[in-house]
């Protein structure tokens, strides 16, 4: 072959490997958010979401079964009977604080340290993958996770909602009503809104998980980290320190009940979320490219 033939063929093979490249990319995170939702875990922990809803909406329905107009409970509670729309809002509400961070803790913390575990990272590596390629894939996978958590519950809250309870439209905060097609997509807002807080808490699972080989103990780690977080959130005394914690606007979505939409809490905490993302994804990159990978 002539030199320039060769050149060519150096080129041509060149640029399909560079178009292989995002090819095997994105192969790589439809097998690991396969991986993911095949796994008998993931389901048991979106089933035990999609519970909550239901149980808050059985349980109002009884209550006004047997005292009906009583005038006991939250105000919010009070909504659920007048519009069973409102029984996915407040499933957030009850989930964001503790249910969503112990679901969200058990799969960020075993996105490394469970393959560690297993003894599959350092056959993983093996693969032409790279190690700042399989961090970004496994925080993908672990955001989908996210998302289809946030969406679980909603939808579960609506489905139920609309099976106990009256479906109409909806009297914001502010005061306007708006018709049910508007409320679905307030209610994805918020859903999206969940997801997003929940972003950082993902990334500090990541970086815990490349700290140890043992997958419980960065799951717990990593809902230690979001307790010990709303805890100090709630503490006056550290209100300086409050706009800086990555729980801090975690139910703000109420902002998106209000007309017109404020989405001045939504771009602050996506902002800070951001912050997060960015500083422990640095760190965990820098750990686990420095890391002896020996299981």
């Amino acid at each position: 072959m002539s030199p320039s033939n060769s050149g060519v063929a150096s080129v041509a093979s060149g640029a399909a490997a560079a178009a292989a490249r995002p090819r095997a990319g994105w192969s790589f995170l439809a097998s690991e958010l396969v991986l993911l939702f095949r796994r008998r875990r993931t389901w048991v922990l979106l089933a035990t979401l999609a519970a909550i809803p239901v149980l808050v909406a059985v349980a109002v329905r009884l209550s006004t079964a047997r005292a009906p107009g009583s005038g006991r409970g939250p105000a919010f509670l009070d909504q659920i009977t007048q519009n069973g729309l409102f029984v996915s809002v407040v499933a957030l509400t009850i989930c964001v604080p503790l249910f969503l961070p112990l679901a969200v803790g058990v799969v960020a913390g075993d996105t490394i340290a469970g393959e560690a575990g297993a003894g599959t990272l350092r056959y993983l590596l093996v693969a032409p993958v790279g190690r700042i390629r399989l961090l970004l894939v496994k925080f993908a996978a672990a955001i989908a996770f996210c998302l289809a958590a946030t969406v679980v519950i909603t939808a579960a809250g609506a489905l139920i909602g609309a099976a106990l309870f009256p479906v109409g439209p909806v009297v914001l905060l502010s005061g306007d009503t708006i018709g049910v097609p508007d409320s679905i997509v307030r209610a994805l807002l918020i859903a999206g809104y969940v997801t997003v807080s929940l972003a950082g808490l993902t990334a500090i699972g990541l970086f815990v998980s490349t700290l140890t080989d043992a997958p419980v103990g960065a799951m717990a780690a990593t809902v230690v980290v979001s307790i010990v977080a709303q805890v100090l959130d709630s503490l006056p005394q550290l209100d300086w320190l409050h706009p800086y914690l990555f729980t801090h606007y975690w139910l703000g979505f109420a902002d998106l009940l209000r007309q017109p939409v404020e989405f001045s809490s939504f771009s602050s905490n996506a902002l800070l979320q951001l912050a997060y993302v960015l500083i422990f994804g640095s760190l965990a990159i820098g750990r686990f490219t420095s890391k002896d990978i020996l299981s």
